[in-house]
């Protein structure tokens, strides 16, 4: 019995040794219970990031305007296996640098963005989109490279603090309309109006064109149905993983995904084909395209003088632009994660906040390295922090879930736009309760907000938002005179973005 006692208390000692876990009022179960929690609140990811950094793949939105289907598929695999294995450094280092219950993966909005500048950008400019998609990992690999310096430096977090509180809590808020306009748009729930740009999807219109001929074919119900078919889907998603999310099931976006996909089947009145033995060819791809590309001389000759970025200084501005939008997106996370989890210290910033910075920008190089766009902390670990996690203990088993899912690529290619596109809009409910936050009675406050918040998602940039955003609070200060010494790094931003704005096409 004195034995057991001592081996017990010898284990409990190494626990707190390094997790801290009893020193931090968790057990090991509880840990292990978050860190699954926090794995299927973001194990969208895993189906979404390549779906936006490669357009959707073989079969997407780019090939349907004339991009070769074999390379857009080769940047889909290559992007689908990067992205779980920098989930699954980044939320390790985390786990081992950090001891903190935050998880890793390729950022929302940002991924996007790289698509738009750097995968569709180089199939519109002419330059080969396998060179193209590399390039952007290069300016990915750099940004990263500044993100590590400033963590080192412990610039990144005095530039945080800086900001001024209203962008801090805007920023999120905006990034979140900006996932949920992708997500109505990819499932077709939004669509062009010429007059009016944008409109809802016209049920109508499809049901007045049955009997009709379209370049000499007959439209039918059932074709007018399957049209519609993407829309009914996305939308009974959004409700499926709201009514989860409101009876606190845990993993309700990934139950969201999977009830959609099958609603989608049936509804098509189609089975889901997939080939086993595209597990092979998604780490065929891995390796020939995505790991290492960042170091292809190609691409970087691509990445300052190709025309789809626009030279030296538009190659800068994005590199500024990608650090500028992750910073602010991990120092949100980070900050109401740990407030959430009362992991805060004396001065009400984040425990280990250093720590957690530099992670996030390894994370970043890795994932460059490794194939894919910027690496940040999710704020869907905050799902893990409400089921208890407190240590790095529970990011430990976050990693090993998404590891499993490096050989579950046939399954995740049968998943549709549409089956995604839910996760999308729901998380941009969450980023947008961030705006709550925000003093609309003050308008040095409530103004600069608003425009960062509106402009991302009608700019269709993160970048315009947080520029706009950040002009408008310097000008206001000047101008009442409410200008400290504190806001010169918002007005060095500020003046950034003006030369952004002027010398740069975005």
């Amino acid at each position: 019995m004195e034995k057991s006692q001592v081996n017990t208390e010898k284990i409990s000692v190494t626990k707190d040794g390094f997790f801290k876990i009893n020193e931090r009022g968790s057990t090991v179960r509880t840990e292990i219970f978050a860190g699954i929690t926090t794995f299927f609140a973001m194990a969208y990811i895993i189906f979404v990031n390549p779906n936006q950094v490669a357009a959707e793949g073989a079969n997407g939105w780019l090939v349907g305007l004339g991009a070769d289907p074999a390379v857009m598929g080769q940047i889909w695999n290559a992007t689908y296996i990067a992205s779980i294995l920098v989930a699954v450094v980044g939320t390790l280092l985390m786990a081992f640098l950090a001891n903190m219950p935050f998880a890793q993966a390729c950022g929302m909005g940002l991924n996007s963005f790289f698509c738009t500048m750097f995968v569709s950008g180089a199939f519109f400019a002419g330059v080969d989109v396998i060179t193209g998609y590399q390039s952007g990992l290069v300016i990915i690999f750099l940004s990263g490279v500044v993100f590590l310096i400033l963590s080192i430096t412990g610039l990144r977090e005095y530039i945080a603090k800086a900001m001024p509180e209203c962008l801090k809590k805007a920023i999120p808020a905006g990034i979140g309309l900006f996932i949920a306009l992708i997500g109505f748009k990819n499932a077709g729930i939004i669509e062009d109006n010429q007059y009016t740009f944008v409109q809802f999807f016209d049920f109508h219109g499809r049901i007045k064109a049955v009997g009709t001929e379209v370049n000499g074919v007959t439209i039918t119900a059932m074709d007018a149905w399957k049209t519609c078919v993407p829309v009914i889907v996305a939308l009974l998603g959004v409700l499926i993983i709201a009514i989860l999310a409101k009876k606190n099931v845990k993993g309700n976006v990934i139950i969201g995904i999977l009830a959609s996909t099958v609603l989608y089947y049936l509804f098509m009145w189609e089975l889901p084909s997939f080939d086993i033995s595209a597990v092979g060819q998604s780490f065929k791809d891995f390796a020939e395209v995505g790991f290492l590309g960042a170091f292809n001389g190609d691409a970087w000759d691509a990445a300052f003088n190709g025309p789809h970025i626009g030279g030296v200084f538009s190659a800068v501005m994005l590199i500024i632009v990608f650090c500028l939008v992750d910073m602010f997106d991990t120092v949100g996370t980070i900050y109401g994660t740990a407030a959430q989890a009362d992991m805060l210290d004396e001065n009400g910033d984040p425990i280990n906040i250093n720590k957690s910075m530099m992670c996030d920008s390894i994370g970043t190089v890795a994932g460059s390295i490794l194939g894919t766009s910027t690496c940040t902390t999710f704020v869907e670990s905050a799902s893990g922090v409400s089921a208890g996690g407190r240590t790095g203990l529970a990011s430990v088993v976050t990693a090993i879930c998404f590891a499993i899912c490096l050989f579950l690529s046939p399954l995740a290619s049968v998943v549709p736009s549409c089956a995604t596109a839910p996760a999308l809009i729901f998380v941009g409910v969450l980023m947008a309760k961030n705006f709550a936050k925000v003093d609309m009675d003050d308008m040095l406050s409530a103004v600069p907000a608003f425009l960062a918040l509106i402009l991302m998602p009608l700019t269709y940039s993160i970048s315009n938002g947080i520029g706009v955003g950040a002009i408008a609070y310097v000008l206001i200060a000047i101008f009442t005179g409410k200008f400290t010494k504190k806001d010169i790094v918002v007005t060095v931003i500020a003046a950034l973005f003006v030369c952004k704005f002027i010398f740069v096409t975005m």
